[in-house]
């Protein structure tokens, strides 16, 4: 039996109502353990968190739908996974100052947050500490001073968990911090949020975007066409006429988006919404996610299928981040 419940307005609330067993996912959507052939875990250690907006875009009864893939846990996640890391990017080597990632020459990456609105099963991050390596109100000078300290950054990345989890007032201070900062021309922010609660655009978050000297990017993460609800697509036109400029990425998950023309969907889904496919990243080595896998060649062949598909701007670019490169590489490179 589905059970229906009603999704609150406030983007707050829709976050607090994410929590939400295994147990209790299923009864919403009328399945039961037994749909899935490896089972699903009661009670994961990362806990399955499925805010209400995103948890109606799931088709009811449909245990292959692409969405419910995402957040589901399922018995996979328990089966022992050789050579799977707790941090597969190495970022502890990266590590300037409390909440600083220098990662890139030109970049600086702040964990701004250590709350998510949704766990994906497949994050990198989801066996982080966040208690130990996030930014916070008493650690803020100390990150800022060190990028103040090195004119060769001209970008900060705000990231997290994810970085619009936190109250608009928090976020308005930390901008106008980094904004005072003379050779930062660019923030960055990457959200899975704006997909699973579209109300966290708020007027405050508009009119932060709009007011600040800096030139605002914005990282969505979506990987499906049925997460981008009119909803979102609403949330995407307010945060284009703020001034911000919209880009997606992606990650290549088996049994949810490995084909070239699901991701063709998605990706022109997206260029209706005034957001440009920007990434498609090949899964990290995380314990817990061998199941999304997809191999290199295959992620070569749907690569090539995309580009004879569309035209050039719409075909994200694949990827891989390998520990100790100072960029992304390419699947080319690989």
């Amino acid at each position: 039996m589905t059970i229906l419940l009603p999704v609150p307005d406030d983007w707050q609330a829709q976050a607090r109502a994410a929590r939400i067993s295994t147990a209790g996912l299923l009864t919403h959507l009328g399945l039961t353990p037994a749909d899935f052939p490896a089972g699903v875990i009661a009670d994961p250690d990362f806990p399955v968190m499925v805010p209400p907006h995103f948890l109606a875009q799931i088709r009811p009864r449909d245990p292959a739908d692409p969405l419910l893939l995402q957040v589901l846990a399922l018995g996979q996640e328990a089966r022992p996974q050789p050579g799977r890391l707790t941090d597969p990017l190495e970022e502890a080597d990266y590590r300037a100052a409390p909440g600083l990632l220098r990662k890139y020459r030109s970049r600086a990456l702040l964990i701004a947050s250590g709350a998510c609105a949704i766990h994906c099963r497949y994050c990198f991050r989801r066996h982080s500490d966040y208690g130990a390596t996030m930014l916070t109100r008493a650690r803020e000078a100390e990150a800022l001073v060190a990028i103040a300290a090195d004119p060769a950054i001209e970008e900060v990345i705000l990231s997290g968990g994810d970085p619009l989890s936190l109250p608009d007032a928090r976020l308005d201070a930390l901008v106008t911090a980094i904004a005072a900062i003379p050779h930062i021309a660019t923030l960055r922010l990457h959200s899975r949020t704006l997909v699973a609660i579209p109300s966290r655009v708020t007027e405050a978050l508009l009119q932060l975007i709009a007011s600040t000297r800096l030139s605002v990017v914005i990282v969505l993460h979506s990987n499906h066409a049925h997460e981008l609800s009119a909803d979102v697509a609403a949330a995407m036109a307010r945060l284009r006429a703020a001034g911000a400029t919209l880009l997606n990425q992606s990650v290549l998950l088996a049994g949810i988006n490995d084909d070239a023309a699901t991701i063709a969907a998605h990706c022109r889904r997206l260029f209706a919404c005034g957001v440009l496919p920007y990434y498609m990243h090949l899964t990290d080595p995380v314990a817990g996610a061998a199941h999304y896998d997809v191999d290199e060649p295959r992620a070569r062949a749907i690569d090539a299928e995309l580009r004879a598909m569309l035209a050039g701007y719409l075909v994200p670019r694949f990827v891989r981040e390998v520990p100790g490169r100072d960029s992304k590489t390419p699947l080319a490179a690989l």
